[in-house]
């Protein structure tokens, strides 16, 4: 009988051979590897790309355990680790196009994604189309001749929209194009990419990998078609980590199946309240139906996290300051997936300049939120409180108009 989710979740990268008798893999540092014989130097040689220590950016035992880890939890047949989630999407893609070539981006990509397309790739030769994230059997008609990646990320970024991951992978297939997915807010585990036709799955392990808001890195991993020429190229783009933080990460998966469900029970009554509320138009929580794709969130995932946005029904931004400035739980700030609650807006104006073809054009004011692990029922009254704030805020421009 397989293991279940939750053992992998303590049992990952703890081979033997990682730990040498301790609970959790030591971190061990090294820029130059030593071999006593010439014989040792050449079984590195030979084998530098499989897990042996060869020379400090080949990875050491550490990063060999956390590899592994990602592989055990995730699927696929092996991982490239970088300093960041930014650097895993941007030498991801590098991997597997060249001047000439062309990309399907989701529209609702994380916003560094669309400037390495539009600043990076574009430089290169490499045309991007950006595509509805709702668009399913549609995406057959963006296809070129010259399509080499198609990109995915499920939910999009802000606004939430759930993929139909099946659909696109099979059409995608059809034309032997690879398919990668920003499958950081599922964290790996809350949706298995490769069993709904994903190549490479890329991760900031930043966020709930890590879990605590204290490390930068990123994860690549791919399937057996794809994983040699993801990992050389890579390599080549002299992509590494710290050892410390490898095993930051990897100590970081012990305790990600109950954060995640923490994070998911706080989130989902934070969004229920939220829905009650007479200020907001709607929420784009993934586990409700007022969210785009909610049915494939129901059909492919087995859980969620604490990751979501609504929308307000009227756009002010002194009303919205008045919100951010006075919360107590929530602060603002950028990235998500750590213990902590935090909280950002989107105006309609400056929310435009990061959609081009699946802009929901809102009328009011869109929030994101991470729920953190703090009592729900605290960030619920900060919410309250917030919200009094800007009612007042309204009111009074209301008055005066």
């Amino acid at each position: 009988m397989s293991e279940k989710k939750q053992t992998k979740f303590v049992t990952a990268g703890r081979d033997g051979k990682w730990t040498n008798g301790v609970v959790n893999p030591p971190v061990q540092r090294a820029s130059t590897v030593v071999f006593n014989t010439v014989a040792e130097k050449h079984h590195a040689t030979v084998n530098r790309a499989n897990k042996t220590l060869f020379y400090g950016r080949r990875g050491t035992n550490t990063h060999f355990a956390f590899q592994d880890a990602m592989v055990e939890i995730e699927g696929g047949a092996g991982c490239a680790l970088y300093p960041c989630g930014t650097a895993a999407i941007s030498n991801a893609i590098l991997a597997f196009v060249e001047t000439g070539d062309h990309i399907l981006m989701v529209d609702t990509c994380y916003e560094p994604t669309r400037d390495f397309c539009d600043k990076i790739m574009k430089k290169m030769g490499v045309e991007t189309t950006y595509y509805d994230p709702t668009i399913g059997e549609g995406i057959r008609e963006l296809i070129q001749p010259n399509t080499k990646v198609l990109f995915l990320e499920s939910p999009g970024s802000i606004t939430m929209e759930v993929q139909d991951v099946p659909t696109l992978s099979r059409i995608a297939h059809e034309t032997d194009i690879v398919v990668m997915l920003d499958n950081t807010w599922a964290a790996g585990v809350n949706f298995s990419p490769f069993e709904y036709g994903v190549d490479i799955s890329i991760q900031a392990a930043t966020k709930y990998i890590v879990g605590h808001s204290d490390v930068m890195l990123g994860t690549a991993v791919a399937n057996e078609k794809h994983w040699d020429q993801l990992r050389e190229q890579s390599y080549l783009m002299g992509q590494c980590v710290s050892p410390d933080d490898a095993y930051l990460g990897l100590r970081g998966i012990r305790t990600l199946d109950v954060r995640l469900r923490q994070h998911a029970e706080n989130s989902l009554k934070v969004a229920k309240w939220l829905q009650s509320r007479p200020e907001v138009d709607h929420v784009r929580h993934p586990a409700l139906e007022t969210c785009p794709g909610h049915e494939f969130f129901t059909r492919d995932f087995t859980g969620g996290n604490g990751l979501f946005s609504f929308v307000l029904k009227t756009s002010y931004p002194r009303a919205t300051t008045a919100l951010l400035d006075g919360m107590k739980h929530f602060s603002m700030g950028y990235s998500w997936g750590g213990f902590e609650s935090l909280i950002l807006a989107n105006e309609p104006k400056s929310f435009n300049s990061l959609r081009t073809v699946a802009n929901p054009n809102f009328e009011g004011t869109l929030i994101r939120v991470h729920i953190g692990l703090e009592d729900v029922d605290d960030l619920i009254s900060d919410l309250e409180a917030g919200l009094e704030r800007y009612n007042a805020l309204i009111l009074e421009k209301e008055a005066t108009a």
